[in-house]
């Protein structure tokens, strides 16, 4: 990566009030594997809440916004694959921006995604002696496509896999459906609160009769849906986002 490239970090909403220390991570592993980020201070949230909710039509304006905040930067870099998936692909067009917005889409990357496929890092050396469970968030996974998904004839892939397997001690437990929904979807969560919790136990159930000691993945918000149903019912698992585990594997 050129020392002339300018990295723009990109923290979701529910990171930055809730689980700053996912932000931290993200910039503190950046920097780790040689990148110089900086962090626009006028971001604000990309809209992708009020498009759950059908007002895809009222983001005009935060996506103005973003757009005006990350237009200047070679790479925008976020620790989640919902919020990289919304401005992708789900942000309203903006009259006489075509262009800018069509860069904006090119330059926005995931965390694993990012450095995988722009850093070209492909083995990650650290130590980290848990066993690890992965829960694919479906935007990310089947949106950005993260990962071989298991509806599709096509053969295995994870670029979260890739960057953790290298990891000393760590130990990537299979489970015995990897990518199947954790039942968030944002406002899905609340107007089908009773199937969303179902869903929710399902996934925790899998992660808990296969083994896993900590349950990861790169969407901040599945994790705190499984996390509060575990808490609830007291299940012994621990809850890092992908970028806590690397970070603090890689000194």
């Amino acid at each position: 990566m050129s020392t002339r490239k300018k990295i723009a970090l990109f923290i979701p909403c529910y990171v930055d009030q809730f689980y700053p220390k996912v932000g931290i991570a993200t910039l503190e592993l950046l920097e780790k594997l040689g990148c110089e980020v900086s962090y626009p201070i006028e971001q604000t949230c990309c809209g992708q809440p009020m498009a759950n909710a059908g007002y895809e039509h009222d983001t005009m304006d935060t996506t103005k916004h973003f757009l005006k905040t990350f237009e200047s930067y070679d790479y925008i870099v976020a620790p989640s694959g919902s919020c990289v998936l919304h401005i992708k692909e789900h942000t309203p067009e903006i009259p006489g921006k075509g262009k800018e917005q069509q860069a904006i889409k090119k330059k926005i990357f995931e965390l694993t995604e990012f450095i995988t496929d722009i850093l070209q890092i492909k083995m990650l050396q650290g130590h980290f002696p848990h066993k690890v469970g992965f829960h694919a968030s479906c935007h990310g996974h089947r949106g950005l496509r993260l990962g071989s998904c298991s509806e599709r004839n096509e053969p295995y892939f994870s670029k979260a896999k890739s960057l953790l397997d290298h990891i000393q001690g760590l130990e990537w437990i299979a489970l015995r459906r990897q990518d199947e929904c954790c039942g968030f979807g944002g406002t899905f969560a609340v107007t089908e609160e009773a199937l969303s919790v179902q869903m929710g136990k399902d996934r925790l159930e899998d992660h808990l009769t296969s083994g896993v000691e900590i349950l990861t993945g790169g969407d901040m918000s599945c994790i705190m849906h499984l996390e509060g149903i575990a808490r609830r019912n007291k299940n012994p698992l621990k809850f890092m986002h992908i970028a806590e585990i690397l970070n603090q594997a890689i000194q």
